[in-house]
């Protein structure tokens, strides 16, 4: 039949997991950001730090932190500040001749 409304499909990871009594096992909860949103997002020679990327919108909560993740090209050179790089993160941003700084 006709379909009303949308039923189904998959319930976000977030709403799945009990609120109370759920122990994060890394201990801290950072919003994610990739390479390629700060490619996106910023001006060549920005300093990128949380308040950027918020007023960018990238991040909305920041939980315990900030982690930049290498996802994406990165050709720009940015100054970053924020809690928490990959390994692979850090080294795109240093390559493209800017600096990875842990807050």
């Amino acid at each position: 039949g006709m379909q009303i409304g949308f039923e189904g499909g998959q319930m976000p990871l977030q709403r799945r997991l009990p609120k109370r009594g759920f122990v994060n096992i890394f201990g801290k909860e950072f919003a994610i950001v990739n390479v390629a949103a700060l490619e996106d997002r910023f001006e060549d020679g920005a300093v990128i730090d949380i308040d950027a990327l918020k007023s960018a919108g990238l991040v909305n909560k920041t939980l315990d932190g900030v982690k930049v993740l290498a996802h994406g090209d990165i050709t720009k050179k940015f100054t970053v500040k924020v809690n928490a790089y990959s390994d692979a993160a850090k080294a795109k941003i240093e390559a493209a001749g800017g600096k990875a700084e842990v807050i």
